[in-house]
């Protein structure tokens, strides 16, 4: 038994408890090993790899080329394919768009990166 259980590594949740050999989130239900917790932990920021359609790995900062046409709610015409995009961010976002932008006629946006491709 662990006297100090450690905080959930997703969200932070302190209070923890112990299932067998599992330390357990009650709050988002997350279980892990106390030992590899630690190790875990710090591997959480290197895991987030974001990649490209084509597996090449994004960075914040880089650019994008947009490599199919997207539909773009409210506008006529979409994004065309061949569109470059400057200055990319990447971001935690909401159903898989995970690039944070500015795209010249559209403005601010987020887009997938199964859908673009390093320039």
């Amino acid at each position: 038994m662990l006297e100090n259980l450690p905080p959930c590594p997703k969200c932070s949740c302190e209070y923890t408890y112990e299932m067998n050999a599992l330390v357990v989130c009650p709050e988002c239900g997350h279980e892990w090993v106390p030992g590899e917790a630690g190790a875990g932990g710090g591997d959480l920021a290197g895991e987030r790899v974001v990649k490209d359609a084509v597996g090449n790995v994004l960075q914040d900062g880089d650019s994008v080329v947009v490599v199919k046409a997207l539909k773009v709610k409210g506008s006529p015409s979409g994004i065309k394919a061949g569109t470059k995009v400057r200055n990319i961010r990447l971001v935690d976002g909401v159903d898989g768009h995970d690039i944070d932008c500015k795209v010249d006629g559209f403005g601010a946006m987020q887009l997938k990166s199964s859908v673009v491709k390093k320039a």
